[in-house]
């Protein structure tokens, strides 16, 4: 295979990757942006939380993967990308630190304040990445300030445009569109009815605001025919999302919200391509596919390793949603198995 197919492939893989953990990992951040709002008390929260308990952590793992293809295919990519956008990155692991600790301690005691402190990091480091991914892959089809040697010099604040700030709403509706849709599909009873209602509400505030970014995205950023498709995808996902779930159809409601994201996706690597990182300053020091791709020997071997342990890694999570795929209900939910708050500070 040609260096430079090869580097497309990865172009794709990467975007495959990303759509992967937007997909999965936008409705676990949907549910946990939803754990106050959406419940009345204690059973309820660990309701929703039980919902994404066993895959959250797995969802994350795409996240992992991404960033290391990123860096194995288009190491300067990921050097100027990591370092250019050093801050919202960092914010983003802190509130997925917390987020992971958060699930893990929530329960260790049983005590109302320990619960609804954790149950505030929930809230926090799901709120914070959805809005942030946004912002950085707006920062990406929008273009940073980039120079001769590829190294970012756009501040902070730069990074706040519209166009950018934009993209963190639309994520921000899209997840709690897609959380709220799951939380109808994997629960029962009284529960299942308030989170369709309120997904039919999401969807309709998501699809105004996403139909204005993919507009803008369309017209002002990408100025390819082709993408024109993918702003249909996630426009028929987000109306679609709303037919289903208004017809209590939750399971095509969650394949049609799937679809928008996915459509977004498409649409954000379209309209970057053949650039990775374009330079809004001088389109000559942008980084592309070409140049910023690693030697045609690593990307032949990622390729196969890839090739080989796709299929297993997929499978395998395949195998888990199978698993836990039954519904869960509020009455069903076990008194909390947590230390007594007293005995455990006389531990101490």
């Amino acid at each position: 295979m040609e260096p430079h197919t090869l580097a497309i492939v990865w172009f794709v893989l990467i975007a495959v990757l990303w759509a992967g953990y937007l997909v999965l990992e936008g409705f676990d951040f949907g549910v946990g942006m939803l754990l106050r709002p959406l419940s009345r008390d204690d059973t309820e929260r660990r309701l929703v939380i039980n919902t994404i308990g066993p895959v959250w952590d797995g969802n994350e793992v795409w996240l992992l993967v991404a960033g290391g293809a990123t860096f194995a295919a288009f190491p300067e990519w990921y050097a100027t990308m990591f370092s250019g956008f050093y801050l919202p990155l960092l914010l983003i692991l802190v509130a997925l630190i917390i987020r992971a600790v958060a699930f893990e301690y929530r329960g260790k005691i049983d005590d109302d304040t320990w619960r609804n402190r954790w149950d505030w990091a929930i809230t926090f480091g799901s709120w914070l990445p959805a809005v942030l991914w946004g912002v950085a892959f707006g920062n990406l089809v929008r273009g940073v300030e980039l120079d001769a040697d590829h190294q970012m010099t756009s501040a902070f604040v730069d990074l706040l445009n519209p166009y950018a700030l934009l993209g963190g709403a639309t994520t921000a509706l899209l997840f709690l569109t897609h959380g709220a849709i799951f939380l109808a599909l994997k629960t029962d009873g009284e529960f299942r009815h308030r989170a369709r209602r309120l997904a039919q509400r999401l969807a309709v505030a998501s699809a105004g605001v996403a139909a204005v970014f993919v507009l803008w995205t369309q017209l002002e950023h990408s100025g390819k025919t082709w993408t024109w498709g993918a702003v249909a995808l996630a426009a028929a996902g987000v109306v679609a999302a709303l037919l289903a779930i208004r017809a209590g159809r939750e399971g095509w409601a969650f394949a049609a919200s799937t679809a928008a994201v996915i459509g977004a996706v498409v649409l954000i690597f379209g309209s970057m391509y053949p650039d990775v990182m374009p330079a809004i300053n001088d389109p000559a020091n942008s980084l592309t596919v070409a140049n910023a791709s690693a030697t045609p020997k690593t990307l032949t071997i990622m390729t196969w390793v890839a090739g080989f342990l796709t299929p297993l890694v997929l499978a395998y999570q395949g195998w888990t949603y199978w698993v836990f795929r039954k519904r869960l209900t509020a009455d069903r939910i076990p008194a909390p198995v947590g230390l007594p708050l007293r005995a455990e500070a006389g531990r101490r």
